[in-house]
């Protein structure tokens, strides 16, 4: 005979469910009966489609994470966030110019940021969003695409923050920038762009896309993997 579950009472949304202990946010409420079309994507931390709120037990704060990375607890009250609402400059890379001050020209609010830290400590990923909002000041592009390459864009740093700064947005500028104006360039990756261009793989792509799926299986097991 199976262990009985031991069952947790959580609000979502405002309604109670029993719900298995130990589940994510994001399992909790499939449980329950929530059909998840819109904020849900790799369901493992990567896309940052979950963006969740709620309030523990006892506890008067209110707390925001990715419904797929936080455990539910008992007696937690819960809402999910389908999307932050947060205005984005109106941009076209091949137009801009990476002068000094152009990121404060896009986003002058960044020059609110106080320096309370309270982005980085609501980031999933334990990123230094203030750094990397004070390097935006200084105009050290290369430093915000580096401190930021790893975010999300869950948007939980901008409901967090008291200035209202859209802090994923400017990281977002900053790396496509840092990238096409002063990323040093792949010598590499423009040589097998040549290739590309030059035919060179036109006859291997063309007996792949006539092979059946389990020859395209058997060759994709047997491939030759760069070290």
């Amino acid at each position: 005979m199976s262990a009985e579950l031991e069952m947790i009472r959580v609000y979502i949304m405002g309604r109670a469910y029993e719900v298995p202990a130990g589940l994510t946010i994001m399992k909790a409420m499939e449980y329950a009966g929530y059909r998840l079309v819109r904020g849900v994507g790799c369901r493992g931390g990567f896309c940052g489609a979950c963006a969740t709120v709620f309030r523990r037990p006892g506890d008067y704060k209110l707390y925001a994470d990715l419904a797929c990375q936080t455990t539910a607890e008992d007696e937690m009250y819960i809402a999910q966030i389908p999307s932050v609402p947060a205005e984005r400059a109106p941009w076209k890379l091949s137009e801009l110019e990476p002068e000094e001050n152009f990121i404060l020209a896009l986003y002058p609010e960044v020059a609110r940021c106080v320096a309370c830290n309270t982005c980085s400590r609501a980031c999933p990923q334990e990123l230094e969003v203030m750094d990397y909002i004070q390097a935006a000041l200084r105009g050290d592009i290369a430093q915000v695409a580096e401190l930021s390459f790893d975010c999300v864009q869950c948007g939980l740093c901008a409901m967090r923050c008291p200035a209202e700064i859209v802090h994923y947005h400017v990281g977002q500028l900053a790396r496509r920038v840092y990238g096409a104006y002063r990323a040093p360039q792949a010598g590499h990756l423009a040589a097998r762009v040549e290739e590309i261009e030059s035919g060179t793989f036109d006859q291997e792509l063309d007996t792949l896309q006539q092979m059946s799926r389990d020859e395209l299986v058997e060759a994709y097991r047997k491939r030759d993997v760069e070290k």
